[in-house]
């Protein structure tokens, strides 16, 4: 069994985590575009298993949630006429939760969004907090039956409810057509416990967002680079999570999250990561007997 070489594992993933496209890496890295998939596979199998793992009973004060959008194999309104029919096609969810001081992705889950996928958000959210904190989240209603579910009365929570109007003087049709509607104000409302207005807010967790959407190329909006399989896109999730919280360092903390949230105490590297990959894989057997072609 061949095996490619730690540099080029690294290099591979590097370039996932980087937004480089899937075809482009395997140019680039002198691969097959099913080695690299392959390989998105297996790292994303284990880096959801490693954040399940590590990022548990955690010590935070302020969270924010928030959703971002993208979408697999065809956009919603065009699933009923595709010619062949893909699980999972579709509007494709990502809920994530940030803690606002360490930037560290508490929970994420990727699917509708609707109530039956936030209450198995929040459920996660809530499993991995070890004290009361105070939330902040937008007005999707959902999150209103979720959070009670999840939390009870244990927690402070309230939501920030963003007011958008179009800008003036634009033609709308044509100018804007691609333009976010302009941001007028927001309501803060509290929900449950004693939020402290001061810091109710989901501007971190939105920033984080756009970082996301920035770093994976499949959620690049107006391309061809969406996902085509939704388990593709839950593996490159998994694997971003894990390189955002462990290995990327953040600017402003000069740390990455997981150090600043005392998860890690020492910053990772992506050559740490794929050791880590091996520690754990399924040694080769012994190579099966060659059989010529027609042989019986």
């Amino acid at each position: 069994m061949n095996k490619l070489p730690l540099k080029t594992r690294v290099q591979i993933l590097s370039m996932l985590c980087e937004g480089s496209p899937m075809r482009s890496i395997s140019r680039v890295a002198d691969v097959s575009i099913n080695t690299v998939s392959k390989l998105l596979v297996d790292a994303g199998t284990f880096c959801a298993a490693l954040h399940d793992r590590e990022v548990r009973n955690v010590k935070m004060q302020k969270v924010q949630c928030d959703e971002i959008w993208s979408f697999t194999a065809a956009k919603q309104k065009n699933v009923a006429n595709m010619k062949n029919a893909v699980d999972g096609a579709g509007d494709t969810w990502t809920w994530t939760a940030l803690d606002s001081d360490s930037k560290l992705i508490i929970s994420w889950l990727v699917g509708r969004r609707d109530g039956e996928y936030v209450l198995a958000f929040m459920d996660d959210v809530k499993d991995r907090l070890a004290n009361r904190v105070q939330l902040t989240t937008d007005g999707h209603k959902a999150y209103l039956n979720a959070v009670e579910e999840a939390f009870g009365a244990d927690i402070d929570y309230a939501m920030l409810v963003k007011l958008y109007g179009e800008p003036e003087g634009k033609n709308v049709s044509s100018e804007c057509r691609y333009s976010p509607a302009v941001c007028t104000g927001a309501k803060k409302t509290r929900i449950e416990g004693n939020p402290d207005p001061a810091f109710v807010s989901t501007s971190h967790v939105e920033w984080q967002n756009l970082t996301m959407r920035l770093q994976m190329r499949r959620f690049t909006r107006l391309t061809n680079a969406f996902s085509k399989k939704f388990d593709n896109h839950v593996h490159m999730v998994a694997l971003y999570i894990v390189w955002y919280n462990f290995v990327r360092v953040h600017k402003t903390l000069k740390m990455s999250p997981a150090m600043a949230a005392g998860v890690s105490q020492t910053l990772w590297s992506m050559d740490d990561l794929v050791a880590m990959m091996d520690e754990v894989a399924p040694k080769p057997g012994p190579r099966r007997p060659y059989k010529k072609r027609g042989s019986l």
